[in-house]
């Protein structure tokens, strides 16, 4: 029993701690963590499918998730990698060949609940709820928009860099040379999350480490974001990456 006790208040620890719902009182988090329904996936597993993503309001606690999708080329392709937060709801069309799906890029821990229990426990700010999960759907598949699209002329440079400053703002911890991104993200998943081949990015990422905008620490990254935005100017605060 005091087991159970014990891992329950790591999961509501991990929920208090997310940016996501920092907008719920501590006494709608007490509600939340208890109506929960918590799995735990390993690296690589299949956590949700398509339609189940956009059925029910989905809480990444620990962990990273890749939302992958299938390609022109009937290959399977990452298009997000989600840090501790809200998974983002996936378009589920009749004539969609995506196949989209939520896998676990490492070991996750999820908790699932209807859109009546979340709309119940926040029933006072109930608008304010589905404000926020409708903001944080739109934030990532803005950020996937400019990332794969020609809609804003952006070169693949760009498009990197922009991605670099995604990532460091997910996953990313200042240090004195920069921000260290704490997982070592391969040149195969950003070649996916900005649709380029991997020798492209693995060229564009050697000229950043020239430019001095990257600097490189074994198999981990340190980005000196703030010389990065200035590089790109306006892009950056295209997708909320300026301060």
């Amino acid at each position: 029993m005091n087991e159970l006790k014990s891992h329950g208040s790591t999961d509501l620890d991990h929920l208090s701690r997310l940016k996501a719902l920092c907008w719920l009182s501590p006494a709608e988090l007490n509600l939340l963590v208890n109506v929960l329904t918590l799995a735990n996936f390993k690296r690589r597993s299949v956590i949700l499918q398509e339609t189940a993503l956009a059925a029910q309001v989905h809480i990444l606690l620990t962990g990273i998730v890749r939302i992958t999708c299938m390609n022109a080329r009937s290959e399977r392709v990452t298009v997000a990698l989600i840090a501790p937060g809200l998974i983002p709801e996936l378009p589920a069309l009749p004539i969609s060949r995506s196949n989209f799906q939520c896998e676990a890029y490492n070991d996750c821990r999820v908790g699932t609940l209807s859109f009546d229990e979340f709309e119940s426990i926040t029933e006072k700010s109930a608008e304010s709820a589905f404000r926020h999960l409708h903001e944080n759907d739109l934030t990532q598949w803005y950020r996937l928009l400019l990332r794969s699209s020609s809609f804003l002329n952006l070169g693949l440079h760009e498009r990197i860099a922009i991605t670099l400053l995604e990532l460091c703002a997910d996953f990313g911890i200042e240090e004195s040379r920069g921000t260290l991104l704490r997982v070592s993200f391969s040149q195969k998943d950003i070649a996916n999350l900005v649709g380029a081949s991997r020798p492209r990015v693995t060229e564009h990422l050697a000229r950043l480490e020239r430019e001095a905008f990257v600097v490189r620490q074994g198999r981990q990254l340190i980005v000196r974001v703030a010389q990065l935005q200035q590089s790109i100017g306006s892009h950056a605060k295209l997708v909320g990456l300026t301060s």
